[in-house]
């Protein structure tokens, strides 16, 4: 397995407010004339306080976001007006909120066939960002929240391993939680970001975090972890 940093908090604001304040540190470094940074969000009820957090703090603090390229590491098939749409969540609470510019927003089209939309999301990417070795588009970071069983983005366990092994940037995946229809980041592309944090909250999830941190964990975010050199874990599910 590869290294991974937990950082442990008492509650999921607590959490939310660290991992805003080390997120606008590397905003603020990335505002240098010319420079573009590159991350994908996720969704969930943590994502939400975690964005709410960084909308007030980058307001507080002058923080700039015009350097700032939001991509998603999952989307529900929905439209993005729907309140199952993780761009509709991020939009309400980050976004608009920060007033990041509409050409600085690469959403995952999830009103589209699902195999179209996530062939647009991999062209957009791969526009964007440098490739590395293995032709993979590289991020800056990618935000990943934790599911019950263990999933992130929406790479659910039980997957074929020909399929966990595909080289898309992004995937359609049949969800067995609704709504069904998703597109997500695939393994390669989450091990290509420079970095990964993992906002790890929420009743009944203390169980697959643990499994996920075991050597041999079956996780889905036990073989994110296995797959990358290093992967930050914010949580409030194991003791201080």
């Amino acid at each position: 397995m590869g290294d991974y940093e937990l950082l442990k908090f008492p509650d999921p604001q607590a959490l939310a407010e660290a991992a805003a304040r080390d997120w606008l540190g590397q905003v603020g470094a990335a505002t240098r004339p010319g420079a573009r940074y590159g991350v994908a969000l996720s969704g969930g009820r943590i994502a939400g306080r975690f964005m709410t957090a960084v909308a007030a703090q980058a307001t507080a603090r002058g923080v700039s976001f015009q350097a700032v390229h939001c991509f998603w590491s999952d989307e529900r098939c929905v439209p993005p007006t729907s309140p199952e749409s993780n761009f509709g969540l991020a939009r309400d609470t980050l976004l608009e909120p920060l007033g990041i510019p509409v050409a600085n927003l690469h959403r995952l089209r999830g009103e589209e066939p699902p195999e179209l939309a996530a062939a647009k999301g991999e062209v957009e990417l791969r526009q964007f960002a440098a490739l590395n070795d293995e032709g993979q588009p590289v991020l800056d970071l990618v935000f990943l929240g934790l599911g019950e069983d263990g999933h992130v983005a929406s790479l659910f366990p039980g997957e074929p391993e020909a399929v966990r092994a595909s080289q898309a940037v992004f995937r359609p995946v049949l969800s067995p939680k609704p709504p069904p229809q998703r597109i997500t980041m695939g393994y390669p592309a989450l091990a290509a970001a420079k970095e990964v944090w993992v906002l790890a909250s929420g009743a009944g999830k203390e169980k697959p975090l643990q499994e996920s941190l075991a050597p041999a964990g079956q996780t889905s975010l036990a073989r994110v972890l296995r797959l990358r050199e290093h992967t930050r874990i914010f949580t409030d599910l194991l003791p201080s």
